[in-house]
């Protein structure tokens, strides 16, 4: 008997659905990493530029994550000439 049931077709569907659904998982984790990243650069940009002359191409951040939490490295490149004076509405 032991031997007919390795005849017997496998049931693939749960296996493909629990890939499925990492995969699923793995998707949505990258996106609103990514989201939150350009969220924080945006943000990030809008503070130094007040206080400094920045250019946007010139910021890079970068967010990993791990089992103990996760880690945001930002670098930016600021110029040494003064930021211009904001002119006040009149």
């Amino acid at each position: 008997m032991k031997a007919l049931r390795c005849l017997r077709p496998i049931d693939s569907a749960p296996v493909a659905r629990q890939r499925l659904q990492t995969l699923l998982a793995y998707e949505r984790r990258s996106i609103s990493q990514t989201d939150l990243v350009a969220s924080l650069r945006e943000d990030i940009l809008t503070v130094v530029g007040l206080y400094a002359a920045v250019k946007p191409c010139k910021v890079h951040i970068k967010m990993d994550r791990d089992a103990m939490g996760s880690r945001l490295a930002v670098d930016i490149e600021i110029s040494n000439r003064p930021r211009a004076a904001a002119v006040a509405p009149a």
